[in-house]
């Protein structure tokens, strides 16, 4: 009795095309090693916050370097300076969120399946994710990455000009309209398929 469900074999062709997905298994590596980095940038700025406030004044220099802009350096350790560094923090977890959505996502749906079926550590996300659902997930974590960095600007607004801050509110003007596109072309395209499946 034939098996029906046996692989179909590839042409030659076919099967170096389908092959070179694993081209982009080097990239994903890459990014991991990006995630290692900005693992290590948050347990610096951390690590120099925890320092400068039990008096370290290495660590003091350090964080009032890091939210200076333009000049105009903090002289202390105040409330504006540690919410600017911990919303720093926040950036770098929020982006360390977008890498792995690239990471884990950008796997499973462009090389190959991961495999993590009845694994009680599966991201809930993944279970349905395809092309359209990653590129919706990804512009939401970019308007909120955005958002963090408009809102330490506002934060910081005396230390720039009227110009920096109407640019930054148009480019995260420009990242919301362009996540409600792509969402509202995913409705669409989501429909159309429905429709067509129930002819």
């Amino acid at each position: 009795m034939t098996d029906n469900t046996s692989k179909k074999r590839l042409t030659p062709l076919s099967g170096l095309i389908f092959f070179s997905r694993w081209l982009q298994l080097p990239l994903y590596l890459g990014l991991i090693l990006a995630q290692c980095v900005y693992v290590f940038h948050f347990w610096v700025e951390l690590t120099d916050l925890i320092g400068a406030a039990m008096g370290n004044q290495a660590a003091l220099d350090h964080i009032l370097d890091a939210v200076s802009t333009g000049g105009n350096r903090p002289t202390k350790l105040n409330e504006t300076t540690i919410m600017l560094v911990v919303l720093g923090l926040i950036d770098v977890v929020m982006i360390s969120n977008l890498l792995i959505m690239v990471i884990i996502g950008g796997y499973e749906t462009f090389v190959s399946k991961l495999g993590l079926e009845g694994h009680p550590d599966q991201p809930e996300w993944l279970s349905h994710v395809n092309a359209s659902v990653l590129k919706v997930k990804l512009a939401m974590a970019i308007i909120g990455i955005s958002s963090i960095h408009l809102l330490k600007t506002f934060i910081n607004a005396e230390n720039y000009i009227p110009k920096v801050l109407i640019a930054q509110t148009v480019i995260h003007m420009a990242f919301l309209l362009s996540a409600l596109a792509i969402a509202y072309c995913d409705q669409i395209v989501t429909k159309t398929q429905l429709a067509g499946n129930e002819h």
